[in-house]
């Protein structure tokens, strides 16, 4: 569990950015009160499962039959483990273990989802809420979430699904979470198919992660009786303070409620709300309470407070035998009709070697099993194949539905200091975010001007080569700071493979991702030069906005959005977002959910500077791999005619390399 601990314990300092997104936050939630009637809530309520629904992302357009399979049959002592797979989503399968009671007739059922534990439904800790609860009499199918157990992009068991795995997603529409909604809805069918089970008592629990996916199952999925989620609740706005999993990541959602409004769609069924005293800040008991007060109000309008139950232990992030427990006879309560909903008892029994509770063992998997990054790229090719509308349609979805919208206010210069001939300004694109930039001027007063956009920090910029070649050149170079960037990004920002998934994940949840914010940063900039080139009787002179690696795709984003930038280039970028493998080497915070369905791919985005010229030096495909000049040449093919068309044939330029002269060469 040490992944678990460090997305658990991860704090970020406060700076800027972390103080914007949280200050947005609470602008965002500062009218939330708890409705005052059942009128009132049956209103707010369509709403938020409406804004849920589309914030979760896509939904697949084709419903798969379960076709299930049975992989093996494990006879135990009262009970039996059937390895069992069945399909989700077209081509999709999802494996599980289907716990059932040797007693005849139908039973109530639990869907178990397991948290972050590296076995996930083959984990101990996992197996240990099934084998208590079946036998308690209940039939429990526990699942592999996509990613995740036997589900992982290798073989073997372990794998993280999150981080630049679940990343892959964005760019179609999906998210995790909403993939983990509609499995899961598929599981409950998988339940109902079962002659062992009464379809009318079905409930769900889960920690940690799988905590979340109970809670949206229960707002979700229609039928299920009882819900527990464990160690998970607390509430949005305290994940601006901490880590966590993509999977619990909703883009925007801040924008239209908090958790109470989410777990109060399950309203009147019984729901307990397990919290432990120990746990991290997102999930604390402090945060729990403000969620389970309105939780509480909505409860009370239907007149079953009874309903709710919010259980606290003295504990870390787990879900120990006291949770479960307490689970037990809740379940029993609501699902049984038996007892008062105290904690039961739990049996003795004995956890099997997580090696024979596999579908598919060692490595039998077949190697054509649909992994979740193969199903972000077959869902993203679909995307591309659809032809979008006009170009102006596509900028306005860019800047609107994509990048989260531009601030209605032009950015404020707020020093400005000379020295020699450069200039050190510093600048706020927008209130609460203070950045600098640093102008070195050319030799000739009307010399064109490069801004360069390098996400590893202003400091870092200073030391590429490109910096001196430009000036050499005869450019003005500009090196500016973008928030959450350099020295401005939050402590412990990197998890995994992605540099900036704290920072990136907290621009999410406020619905407004990095790739927009940046954006946002490029224009103030903009803003702010021609203001200090006015206040120094400096003649207005072509921009170019150059972005080296990710900062390529922050160059594309902002020059199609505003059309002060007169040449582009993007050096070393990502040149598709369509890969069957995890990003590697990129940033979270350029991959913008929704832009392969209201945009396209990334030469669809490049599309949006014609005619202006673009010069695209060298690229690398998703999994980190450098692409050679005709593979560039193929994944920017939907934009050579393009340039063409506008009578500027010229004016896209690919070179298969990253050299400093060959990329100033060609801007000239």
């Amino acid at each position: 569990l040490a992944f678990v601990a460090a997305l658990s314990t991860a704090r970020a300092a406060d700076n800027d950015y972390q103080t914007f997104v949280r200050a947005r936050a609470a602008d965002l939630r500062a009218g939330d009160v708890p409705p005052q009637s059942l009128a009132a809530w049956d209103r707010r309520r369509s709403h938020i499962r409406a804004r849920l629904t589309r914030a979760l992302g896509t939904v697949a357009d084709t419903v798969a039959a379960l076709d299930p399979k049975t992989h093996g049959v494990l006879q135990r002592d009262g009970h039996r483990v059937e390895k069992v797979s069945f399909q989700t989503l077209p081509g999709v399968r999802m494996t599980a273990n289907l716990y059932l009671p040797d007693s005849r007739g139908k039973h109530a059922a639990i869907l178990a989802v397991h948290g972050h534990w590296r076995g996930a439904k083959q984990d101990p800790v996992v197996q240990a809420r099934c084998l208590g609860a079946v036998k308690l009499g209940f039939v429990v199918l526990v699942v592999d979430a996509f990613g995740a157990g036997e589900r992982g992009v290798g073989k073997a068991l372990g794998e993280y699904h999150g981080a630049m795995t679940a990343a892959t997603l964005f760019p179609s529409g999906h998210t995790l979470a909403g993939l983990q909604v509609q499995e899961n809805r598929r599981a409950v069918e998988y339940l109902r198919s079962r002659p062992e089970v009464d379809g009318a008592r079905i409930g769900v629990t889960g920690a940690s992660g799988g905590g979340n996916q109970t809670m949206y199952a229960a707002a979700l999925i229609d039928g299920i009786a009882a819900a527990a989620p464990v160690c998970s609740v607390g509430n949005y706005p305290a994940y601006l303070q901490a880590a966590c999993c993509l999977c619990e990541v909703v883009p925007g959602v801040l924008a239209f409620t908090d958790e109470w409004g989410v777990l109060g769609q399950f309203a009147p069924k019984g729901l307990m709300v397990v919290n432990a005293t120990k746990d991290a800040v997102q999930f604390s008991v402090p945060e729990a309470k403000k969620t389970i007060a309105g939780l509480d109000a909505i409860y009370r309008l239907y007149g079953m407070p009874d309903n709710l139950n919010h259980a606290v232990f003295e504990s870390g992030h787990d879900y120990n035998q006291d949770m479960r427990e307490a689970v037990f006879g809740w379940f029993t309560l609501h699902l049984k009709g038996k007892g008062d909903g105290s904690p039961i008892g739990e049996p003795s029994f004995k956890t099997e070697d997580p090696e024979t509770l596999r579908c598919f063992p060692g490595d039998s998997r077949p190697d054509d099993f649909m992994t979740l990054p193969r199903f972000a790229a077959r869902e993203g090719r679909k995307l591309v194949a659809v032809k979008k509308g006009s170009a102006e349609s596509r900028g306005k979805a860019l800047a609107s539905k994509v990048l989260g919208g531009f601030p209605e206010i032009k950015a404020t210069l707020r020093k400005e200091i000379q020295d020699g001939g450069d200039r050190t300004l510093t600048f706020e694109p927008e209130p609460g975010i203070v950045l600098t930039a640093h102008l070195t001027p050319a030799d000739a007063p009307d010399a064109p001007r490069a801004v360069l956009i390098d996400l590893n920090g202003i400091d870092h910029t200073a030391k590429i080569p490109l910096d001196q070649e430009l000036r050499r050149g005869g450019w003005a170079v500009v090196r500016t700071e973008l928030r959450a960037t350099g020295r401005l990004a939050p402590t412990a920002d990197a998890v995994h493979l992605a540099p900036d998934h704290n920072s990136a994940e907290w621009g999410l949840w406020i619905g407004r991702p990095l790739l927009g914010q940046w954006s946002c940063d490029v224009r103030g900039l903009l803003d702010v030069l021609d203001e200090s080139d006015q206040r120094h009787k400096v003649k207005p002179r072509e921009t170019a906005l150059i972005g080296i690696g990710p900062g390529g795709l922050v160059a594309l984003a902002a020059s199609a959005t505003d059309p002060r930038v007169h040449r582009v280039a993007a050096i070393g970028t990502l040149a598709s977002f369509i890969t069957d493998e995890p990003y590697h080497g990129q940033r979270l915070g350029v991959i913008a959910p929704g832009i392969l369905k209201e945009v396209g791919d990334v030469a669809h985005l490049a599309v949006l500077i014609a005619p202006r010229p673009l010069v695209i030096a060298g690229g690398v495909a998703g999994g980190g791999k450098v692409l050679d000049l005709p593979a560039l040449g193929a994944a920017y093919a939907p934009a050579r005619a393009i340039w063409g068309q506008h009578g500027k044939p010229g004016g896209l330029t690919l070179l298969g390399g990253t050299g400093a002269a060959d990329v100033v060469k060609a801007l000239k």
